[in-house]
């Protein structure tokens, strides 16, 4: 999403187009459901930036590259919001916010706030793989393709063997990403099972960021 790039200043040093405006910075995983949040709840002083989701492959560079994107934007924006869950940092993330002084998201990673983080926490469901509707869409992008599924099919044993159901938590109503996903589940050997979640924590997180910036205005 391509961000305003106003010149002209303020009497707080701010862009007016970014006064009283909230950065979300978000995991490319998560735009479009963030776009769908702000769109369908009125939240128009939100904008997004989003880093490449495929840094979920790499969970050791997700903390330096928020930090770099916050560092990037904050003299632009009244508050920076960090729209990610641990998602493999080991905590190093949390720790980066608290230094930088910005709220990220809680829970472990977007399964568990999707569904609802104290609902997931419930569950025990060790044996469960878990898509979302991003993950739907870009599955040989982001599982079939790292894991080498594609040139070495018998791999699926070594990754999955120990799974015994695909669980699709969709964020939508739409029966073709349900076909795909239930398509997944075949193609990983895996019974299917699917969950609507919609949005969960993450449309509550953002509507709180709204109305502090609502209350702040007034």
């Amino acid at each position: 999403m391509t961000l305003p790039s106003d010149t002209t200043l303020t009497r707080e040093g701010l862009p007016p187009a970014r006064a009283g405006r909230v950065l979300v910075v978000a995991c490319g995983a998560l735009a479009r459901e963030i776009v769908a949040i702000r769109d369908a709840n009125g939240l128009h002083h939100l904008d997004l930036a989003c880093l490449p989701a495929i840094l979920h492959n790499h969970p050791e560079r997700i903390a330096p590259a928020v930090r770099d994107m916050v560092a990037r934007h904050r003299a632009s924006y009244e508050r920076i919001f960090v729209a990610y869950g641990d998602c493999g940092t080991g905590g190093q993330l949390a720790r980066t916010c608290d230094e930088l002084g910005v709220e990220m998201l809680e829970g472990p990673h977007c399964y568990s706030f999707f569904e609802g983080n104290a609902a997931f926490a419930a569950r025990d469901e060790a044996t469960a793989f878990y898509l979302t509707d991003f993950l739907v869409r870009q599955f040989d992008a982001f599982v079939i393709r790292p894991l080498g599924l594609d040139r070495h099919p018998q791999l699926r044993e070594v990754y999955f063997g120990n799974y015994e159901k695909l669980v699709y938590q969709a964020q939508t109503d739409d029966p073709a990403l349900t076909g795909k996903a239930r398509h997944c589940a075949e193609r990983l050997g895996l019974a299917f099972e699917r969950r609507f979640t919609g949005y969960g924590d993450l449309e509550d997180a953002l509507a709180r960021q709204a109305a502090k910036e609502g209350s702040r205005r007034d």
